[in-house]
Order: structure tokens, then C-alpha cells, then sequence
């Protein structure tokens, strides 16, 4: 495929982090106290600067091109659910039964238990916890029952279980006094032995794995971590923290390489990117062009039941990424299916694919057009809601049964889209260059690769996935603003992939960075049999504890 035209890499936008209310009367307030000569508090100055920045920012997003009220005001106060009912809230306008003193109908919204995963936390998710057996002291089975004559106790199969939880630091420390004593006449020195399991490094995986943790699995930076352990009595200096970090991310590349290699075997990938920023490029100083954006790519690799996430940040396009990552895939392997949105940057470089376009991309279009044209966009999101409803009912099916059911329930579906799409466009119904055409256009030019899950088994129809694991990049962005160098950058790849890899598949992501570095040389020597799926019963084989 040719190669696409570089992209302008976009400028970090200073986005309002809050709404503040100010009047205009109090803002002009502080302005004659400035022009009095006097000073502001600084609430008074975090105001003024609140305003400046969100003017600018207002002023900016005016100048470009295609904005509306719509998106300002979703920039500025977040964007509301995209649910059909939500965008197109005339299609739910039906009297409620209880209004007109009817009970509600079986399966209506008050009889609905409460969705999995709601509600209190029972015992068994807290896996992580100690476990703790007690004995009752003055019972056992078939002991006489302490209040009736006649009866026997016996064990009852559900014990009673108490939880509790207790507070302690991210990171933890122990001071060992070795006692020492010094001979008189030669003045040798002995020192009493450490205590079994105290270790021979002030910092061990745990503690390497805890700050990786933190620092790309949850978005700390160094800086506040360094604070909050400051506080705590166990301090921890930001540039203690990042020799702790390099020092794994050399321990967990070969891992990080193999889930490379993993993916590109697999039978389906997903793949976008997002901006980030990189401060110290010595190649800008170079003569030439020179491509000045740097990218994160998230790419999402699916084998059967097993995924995994990669996390890759350099100057190449989610594409290119994508290339290099398929020059590893075996020859005699099929094409992979390979879902994106429509951008050029994700198809961009040599790439041999099955390409799938996001229906969610598609469906976005409409709902920002839908308080224009909301007849025609309710349409539309009436029937991709239908498709969502089959798509849920395919879990657990293979492939092959999974095709089947969409080419029976969605084709209809979409084929009613298609005659739709061709009414509005041919009969000349609406105005190209207007919302609703540009929304209809994009459907049009790519509804080949929009409904490819109608002809490929194992299609997906949207790219959410790799959506929500640059969630990751993104948090990492927005409260550290930045890498100072690409080799930070490659740290903190190896980390967000291996820790979204293990909580893909639904392991404990801190053990699972412990024992990478414990055991790093059995996983150098087999990197395959220390995957998230199978290491625990790698570790039970060789007789190890992670």
C-alpha cells in the first residue's frame, strides 16, 4: 500500500481542567485593584488565569475549521452519553405505565436486578487479602451441642467470614540493626547475621515493580509519589524512582519483545494512536525533514481467547507501527483482520491486511448532528442499536457461529441502512456539504470495510478496544504532560504493555511484574512460557513462588 502523507502533529491544547463561574463585575474588580497597585490573593490570580487560558482556548478552537456550538460546549463541560435515548431522546417519549395507573409490565426498569458487578464487594474479590483459618476453640464434629441435651454439632460448610481492611504506604521499609562487636587486640570486626529473608539490595522487585506500577499503570508521577512517601516517613527521590524503573524495564524487555512477536501472529489486531510528547530530540537539530510528531500507538492482538496490548511511542504513524510489528509474522499464517477508524495514518506503510473500519467512528458522525437532523440520525442509531443488541448476543460463540448470526439478524439490518444512504444521496434529499451529508458520505466511502463483519468470521465491528488502552497513554499525558527522552518513552512502553496485557487477561499485574524480574533469566531463555495466561503454571512447574 502507499505510503500516506506525513501528518502536522498536533499542538498540546490548553484545555480548562474545571469550570469556574466567575462575573464579569468581579473580574473587573481585581483588574482596577491591579491598576491600583494591589496585590491579588491567590485565589484572586488563579481566576484571572482561569479566564485567560479558557479565552484562548475558546478563541483558538473558533478559528478551526467545522467547530460548533455542540463541541464547545462539550469541550468546556464534558460530552454527555452517546445513547440513542440520550441523543435522541423524542424516540423514548412514551407515558410511563405507573402515570396512567397501570402496574409496570414484567421486565420494565423497576423489576431489573441490579447489573453484575454492583452493589457491595463480597468476600471472594478480595483475593489479594490475607487469608486467615480459625479454629472454633471449645467445638469440633460431633461434639455435644452446648444448649440442648440431645444435639451433636457438625461443621457447617460456609464459615463466617469478617473483613478488614487496613491503610499502609505504596512502598514500605524495615531498618535492620545488625549488632557489631570489635576485638580489642586486632580490632576485627563481627557483625551479627541478617535475618533470614532480608535480602542483599536496599531495593527489591517489589519495590521496582510498585513504582512502574503506579507511575505507568495508574498515571503518578514521580513527584507526587516522592511527596506522598515523604509524608509517610519512607522517602523515595524522584531520581531513586527512575533508576528503579530503568533498571526493570532492561529485566522486562525480552518479555515486552515476545508479546511483539505474539502479536503479530495474531488472527485479529486493532490499532490507533495519540499525540504525545517527547522534550529533548536531538534529531531536530539535523538538516533535512525531519517528521517532528511523536505518536503513541496502541496496537490489541487477539489469539482465541487470549489478548494482548502493546504500547509503542516514537515518530512512525500507528500504521508503519503496525508494519513493523507484522514483519514478524510467520509466512505461512493467513492475512490478519485489521480494525481501525479511517484515518490514513493507521493504514499507512507496507502493510498486508483485511482491513475493518470502526462503526462506532461512523455512528459519532450522527449523534454530532443529531439535534440538526434528528428524524434521519435516529434512524440510523435505531438500527446500529439493533446490531450492538445481536453483537452481545454472540458472546461465547466461535467465529464461524458468530458470522452466522449477524449475517442473519444484522444483514437485513444494514441493508436497510445501504437503501437508506442511497435514497438521501441519489434522490438529492440532503445538502452534501451539510452535517448530515458529510455523516452519510463517510458511511458511503467506507461501507465495505464498515460491515466487514458480515463476511469475515472473527471481524470486529468497532475499535473500542484499542480506544481504551490509550486511556493509558492519555492519563499519562495529561498529568505528566510528557517523556524528556524517547528511551523514557521506551520504559514506559514495556511497563503499560505488560501491565494492560495482564489485566487483559485478568491477571494480577503487580505479581505478574515481580516475578519478570525474580526469575529474568528462565524468562530470557523462554520468554513464551512467562505470557500472563501461563506463568503462574510455569512457576508451579519449576517449583517457584512469584
Amino acid at each position: 500500500m502507499g505510503r500516506s502523507s506525513q501528518r502536522k502533529p498536533k499542538q498540546a491544547k490548553p484545555v480548562p481542567t474545571a469550570v469556574q463561574e466567575v462575573e464579569a463585575a468581579t473580574l473587573h474588580g481585581y483588574l482596577d485593584k491591579v491598576e491600583r497597585g494591589e496585590p491579588l490573593t491567590a485565589e484572586e490570580v488563579r481566576a484571572l488565569r482561569a479566564t485567560v487560558s479558557t479565552t484562548a482556548y475558546l478563541t483558538a478552537e473558533i478559528k478551526r475549521k467545522r467547530v460548533s456550538l455542540q463541541r464547545l460546549r462539550d469541550w468546556l463541560f464534558g460530552a454527555p452519553t452517546e445513547k440513542t435515548a440520550t441523543v435522541c431522546p423524542a424516540a423514548q417519549a412514551e407515558p410511563a405505565p405507573e402515570a396512567a395507573g397501570e402496574p409496570a409490565p414484567a421486565g420494565s426498569k423497576a423489576d431489573k436486578p441490579k447489573r453484575k458487578g454492583h452493589g457491595r464487594n463480597p468476600a471472594s474479590c478480595y483475593r489479594g487479602a490475607e487469608q486467615v483459618k480459625v479454629a472454633h476453640p471449645d467445638l469440633s464434629a460431633g461434639d455435644h451441642c452446648p444448649e440442648c441435651p440431645k444435639g451433636r454439632v457438625y461443621p457447617v460448610a460456609e464459615p463466617a467470614v469478617l473483613v478488614r481492611v487496613v491503610g499502609m504506604a505504596p512502598l514500605s521499609a524495615k531498618v535492620v540493626e545488625l549488632e557489631r562487636f570489635r576485638c580489642n587486640c586486632c580490632d576485627e570486626v563481627f557483625k551479627a547475621p541478617a535475618p533470614e529473608g532480608t535480602g542483599t539490595d536496599k531495593y527489591d522487585e517489589t519495590a521496582s515493580s510498585m513504582v512502574g506500577s503506579l507511575r505507568y499503570g495508574l498515571g503518578t508521577p514521580f513527584y507526587r509519589l516522592e511527596k506522598f512517601q515523604s509524608g509517610l516517613g519512607v522517602p523515595l527521590p524522584v531520581g531513586t524512582q527512575w533508576k528503579l524503573v530503568k533498571k526493570a524495564a532492561g529485566l522486562l524487555e525480552p518479555a515486552f519483545d515476545h508479546l511483539i512477536t505474539w502479536v503479530a501472529q495474531s488472527e485479529v489486531i486493532h490499532n490507533d494512536d495519540t499525540v504525545m510528547k517527547v522534550l529533548d530530540r536531538p534529531d531536530l537539530m539535523r538538516k533535512g525533514k525531519v517528521r517532528k510528531g511523536v505518536y503513541t500507538t496502541g496496537l490489541i492482538g487477539k489469539q482465541g481467547q487470549h489478548r494482548v496490548a502493546l504500547f509503542l511511542t516514537g515518530m512512525n504513524h500507528s500504521g508503519e507501527n503496525l508494519a513493523e510489528v507484522l514483519r514478524r509474522r510467520r509466512e505461512e499464517l493467513a492475512r490478519p483482520i485489521q480494525m481501525c477508524d479511517a484515518l490514513n495514518a493507521n493504514t499507512v506503510g507496507e502493510l498486508d491486511t483485511i482491513v475493518a473500519h470502526c462503526l462506532v467512528h461512523a455512528r459519532r458522525k450522527f449523534v454530532e448532528v443529531a439535534e440538526d437532523f434528528p428524524e434521519e440520525c435516529r434512524f440510523l442509531l435505531e438500527c446500529l442499536k439493533t446490531v450492538y443488541i445481536n453483537e452481545a448476543a454472540t458472546q461465547g460463540l466461535s467465529p464461524k457461529e458468530r458470522l452466522d448470526l449477524h449475517k442473519e439478524r444484522s444483514g437485513p439490518v444494514m441493508d436497510k441502512v445501504w437503501a437508506w444512504i442511497r435514497e438521501l444521496t441519489d434522490g438529492k434529499q440532503v445538502e452534501p456539504n451539510s452535517g448530515l451529508g458529510d455523516a452519510l458520505a463517510y458511511m458511503e466511502k467506507h461501507w465495505n470495510r464498515l460491515t466487514l463483519f458480515l463476511r469475515e468470521p472473527g471481524a470486529p465491528i468497532d475499535n473500542n478496544a484499542a480506544e481504551r488502552i490509550l486511556k493509558r497513554a492519555i492519563l499519562h499525558r495529561k498529568n505528566s504532560l510528557f517523556y524528556k527522552t524517547l528511551a523514557g518513552a521506551r520504559v514506559g512502553d514495556v511497563f503499560m504493555s505488560l501491565i494492560h496485557s495482564a489485566e487483559l487477561n485478568k491477571v494480577n499485574p503487580f505479581d505478574y511484574l515481580v516475578a519478570l524480574q525474580r526469575y529474568h533469566v528462565l524468562v530470557e531463555e523462554n520468554p513464551e512460557e512467562w505470557m500472563p495466561w501461563n506463568y503462574a503454571s510455569t512457576l508451579a512447574g519449576l517449583g517457584l513462588t512469584g
